[in-house]
């Protein structure tokens, strides 16, 4: 049995431009990935099937047949190689659901590289890219698990190496609600407020935004209370929604700030989902 880990996704800002004619959005977001998140197993069968089982925190209520993500990877795959080969994949689900840090695009993205690995079939980048694609828009994102602008719908991406990123001291927050992203999107007000600029983390802090924030508070206004929580800890360097939300995430300067303030927000909002991790290096 060999493991990959599904990272968690944020979005250090994001940016939306536009309404495309295929009905998606313009997008311009700089991604960063945590160091931890969901955990896949697998071993190998010889019958060619794939059976996914669940389990973790938040297990709860996900499906493992075939409308899960993981599954429709792993079928993707199977299907795109050629190969013949089947699996038993475990599925540990510690990041919420519907929380905008990845979730099911992490755990897709993580069951190519680990069956890619599994079946012996040294795909390389460029072609598990081509299947991540249909599988979702963060999915090839979430594939490549390092700092990286994503444009278009979120598919075309450029790998960025921001110095003072990686290492970064990271806390994830969520209120415990779950939001959809239909509805975010639909919420947004329209207004096209320029492009990112993804050349420098202070940039990015100070003049980065995520557009989606404002509609998502108006769904789930616990959100802004989370904003409000992590604006008012001591050694803060940036806090801001990721993706349509409802996570919001805190970069500090330093590892003891982090867990003062987790220490701090869990004893204020025991209810809460809170993870101390670090920014993914390259």
């Amino acid at each position: 049995m060999i493991e990959e880990k599904a990272y968690a996704k944020i979005n250090l800002a994001l940016h939306v431009r536009n309404k495309r004619p295929d009905g998606f959005h313009e997008l311009e977001s700089l991604f960063a990935f945590a160091e931890d998140g969901d955990l896949l197993r697998a071993s190998a069968r010889d019958d060619g099937a794939i059976h996914l089982s669940i389990d973790g925190p938040f297990a709860q209520g996900l499906e493992a047949g075939a409308g899960n993500l993981v599954v429709q990877a792993a079928l993707a795959l199977k299907s795109a190689s050629g190969t013949g080969n089947g699996a038993d994949i475990r599925l540990t689900k510690n990041l919420p659901i519907a929380s905008g840090i990845g979730g099911g695009s992490a755990d897709a993205a993580a069951a190519l590289r680990l069956l890619d690995r599994l079946w012996g079939l040294g795909s390389g980048r460029d072609a598990l890219l081509a299947i991540a694609d249909p599988l979702g828009s963060d999915v090839p994102a979430c594939l490549v698990s390092r700092t990286l602008v994503g444009t278009g719908r979120g598919e075309a991406l450029d790998v960025r190496d921001l110095p003072g990123l990686a290492g970064a001291p990271l806390l994830l927050v969520n209120p415990g609600v779950a939001l959809s992203t239909g509805p975010v999107f639909r919420g947004w007000d329209g207004v096209d407020r320029g492009a990112l600029d993804a050349s420098r983390l202070d940039a990015i802090a100070g003049e980065g935004r995520n557009d989606l924030q404002p509609p998502a508070i108006a769904l789930v206004p616990e959100i802004g209370e989370v904003i409000g929580a992590l604006k008012g800890c001591a050694g803060l360097s940036l806090a801001r929604m990721s993706g349509s939300g409802a996570t919001c995430f805190a970069l500090f300067a330093d590892a003891a700030a982090r867990d003062e303030a987790a220490a701090r927000i869990g004893t204020d909002h025991p209810r809460w989902w809170i993870m101390a991790t670090r920014i993914r290096g390259e």
